[in-house]
């Protein structure tokens, strides 16, 4: 089935984004009913026209390395009477830049080091020999290459400023088999250029063919980074092996197949947290998880056969408040399959007793818990449009477009920590509605565009692309950033989503930002099919 989004391109109603996982069945309809159940594997990233033309994201391909001090260590600390200072100044001397573009000799080098500095010739001779036995090669790195170009198949090469000589020594430094790593070897001796000329960059770009967009740098000094960004490849600046290794996996490797693999790893192990450390069980982030990855074998969660308890233990209150509430509620009859069509009826009828003078609906089944929350509105309205009753809601649906247009989400809600969340809700909605999606559209996407490049957590960012992608909108910083989060092992770190009885007390759920992030690097890179 397909359906026309006014100011959109017709859209197919499923779109799998699961890539392996199985999914249970949703499928969204003109008339505003649903099947049991729903994914967000399943939601589409509906496209209105924008187009921030930015080019698509691929995985890099290919990685150039730099010898001094990322791939070799030396030390300018010697037994000579010339100090380290010194030795720094003539490595960094217009004369020895010529030295190592291959312009002068090494014993020109030295002569004019000592006639600049006022040194002994022979002690600048024992000195740069001192800094050559001091060269000691980086076998964990050496060691990793080989497990990248085992893991991914990319292209290794080295560029580095440093002469011919020097080079032959370097030689010694390494095994055959180290060195047997990469492809090539670019010397600034032999291409008579070096960091940081964009010369050189550019012709190992294009001795080697490789695409710049695909490529990645890493060098010790950003100011040898910034020049190969500025011809596209990306750029890491080597400050510790476990910062780059990590990096290094997140550009060259699958984010989703990675994320995936863990929550397979650490399936009912997924407990949430307080930012006080303290462990909760709870049914929310288990439904949400669920819902994200279409698995139910991933979480576990109470199926409660009306309403649903926000914890496992339905005998733990929130500040004395019973815990069954709209929220979970809503979130567990679109996700779960148990739950018959005539009970959803019947529950729905009942949270209508629930709704205040001005027609907004409440969070807690108690009218003497009178408290309301947008995104709690937001929750119920999905539920209610997911099984065509929409219109019966109308009023909470004027005051969650009325919070859109004045950002009165940006510093979070009531139960909800931060402005994201809000967005990332809402996209569910506008997911499921086709009507609520054409009176939302426009200004729900210039909404998601202001959001590009705010401070947030990878859950945060998570939602924010999440949401941009149901808009149409690509965000492409905040992509960037999430993928630069994700963990050696595969999982994103927790984010905070919400908060216990509107405390201050802060709550999150590493599997469920792993799950989200997963779902919104598929949607942009579905968004990117589409544009591209």
């Amino acid at each position: 089935m397909a359906y026309v989004v006014p100011g959109s391109r017709t859209v197919s109603s499923r779109l799998s984004l699961s890539n392996g996982f199985p999914s249970h069945s949703s499928s969204l309809n003109t008339s505003g009913t649903s099947s049991p159940g729903s994914s967000i594997a399943n939601l589409l990233p509906l496209t209105s026209g924008l187009d921030l033309k930015e080019l698509r994201t691929k995985r890099c391909n290919a990685v150039i390395f730099d010898f001094g001090d990322v791939l070799f260590k030396f030390s300018v600390q010697t037994k000579t009477s010339i100090p380290p200072k010194i030795m720094k100044k003539i490595l960094k001397s217009a004369n020895w830049y010529e030295y190592e573009k291959g312009n002068i000799t090494e014993q020109e080098s030295y002569k004019l080091a000592a006639s600049t500095y006022d040194l002994d010739l022979t002690e600048v001779a024992r000195a740069f020999q001192a800094v050559r036995d001091s060269l000691r090669g980086n076998p964990v790195l050496f060691s990793f290459i080989r497990e990248l170009k085992e893991q991914y198949g990319i292209h290794v090469f080295a560029m580095s400023n440093i002469s011919a000589p020097d080079y032959e020594v370097l030689r010694e430094k390494a095994t055959a088999e180290e060195w047997a790593l990469f492809e090539r070897v670019f010397t600034s001796a032999a291409a008579h250029e070096r960091k940081p000329n964009l010369g050189f960059y550019k012709y190992v770009l294009e001795e080697t063919g490789v695409d710049p967009l695909r490529t990645v740098f890493i060098d010790d000094k950003l100011d040898n980074i910034l020049p190969a960004r500025s011809l596209g490849i990306k750029g890491i600046v080597y400050d510790s092996f476990d910062t780059v290794s990590r990096q290094l996996r997140n550009y060259c490797g699958d984010p989703i197949g990675r994320a995936q693999a863990w929550l397979k790893d650490n399936a009912k192990k997924m407990p949430s947290m307080t930012n006080a450390g303290v462990s909760v069980h709870e049914n929310f982030t288990s439904l949400l998880i669920y819902e994200a990855t279409g698995d139910s074998s991933l979480v576990e969660y109470v199926e409660h056969p009306r309403s649903f308890d926000f914890f496992i233990d339905n005998s733990v209150t929130i500040a004395g408040v019973a815990a069954f509430d709209l929220d979970t509620t809503s979130i567990g009859l679109s996700v779960s399959t148990h739950v018959d069509h005539e009970t959803k009826m019947s529950v729905m009828d009942e949270m209508l007793r629930y709704v205040n003078k001005d027609g907004i609906i409440q969070s807690y089944f108690d009218p003497n818990n009178p408290r309301t929350d947008t995104i709690v509105c937001i929750n119920v309205l999905t539920l209610f449009h997911m099984n065509g009753r929409g219109p019966e809601l109308a009023a909470t649906l004027d005051w969650v477009y009325s919070i859109l247009k004045h950002r009165a989400y940006l510093e979070g809600t009531l139960y909800y920590h931060g402005g994201d969340a809000f967005l990332f809700f809402l996209s569910r909605l506008l997911s499921v509605s086709p009507a609520v999606y054409q009176r939302f559209a426009p200004l729900f996407a210039q909404r998601c565009f202001e959001r590009s490049g705010a401070e947030g957590d990878a859950l945060a960012l998570a939602m924010r692309v999440f949401a941009g992608s149901v808009a149409g909108v690509r965000m492409y910083v905040d992509h960037e950033r999430l993928l630069h989060m994700q963990e050696e092992d595969g999982a994103f770190p927790l984010g905070w989503m919400y908060k216990y009885g509107g405390s201050d007390v802060l709550i999150g759920n590493e599997g469920w930002t792993t799950a989200l992030a997963m779902q919104a690097c598929k949607a942009f890179e579905a968004l990117d099919t589409e544009i591209f």
